[in-house]
């Protein structure tokens, strides 16, 4: 069994429609943002990824997280 970790999830705006707004989740040690994106289920397809951060820094989804970090995730806001 793979040693996990526990990563606080904070969603905002439409993902958090059916979801949840700052949840604890518990993860494999050694996922991506990636892992986590598809874990909750985000369609990216229909609402964009604008922003990811980690502890408050932006980040990719190819980041690595780590036990206890805070990932925040925003998507592609549009306006005028």
């Amino acid at each position: 069994m793979a040693t996990m970790m526990q990563i606080t999830v904070k969603l905002f705006a439409h993902y958090r429609e059916g979801r949840f707004k700052s949840e604890i989740r518990s993860y494999p040690k050694g996922s991506t943002a990636q892992y986590v994106l598809e874990d909750i289920d985000i369609d990216k397809e229909r609402i964009p990824i604008g922003v990811l951060m980690v502890n408050g820094r932006h980040v990719g989804e190819d980041f690595i997280l780590e036990d206890g970090q805070i990932f925040t995730i925003f998507p592609k806001v549009g306006g005028g």
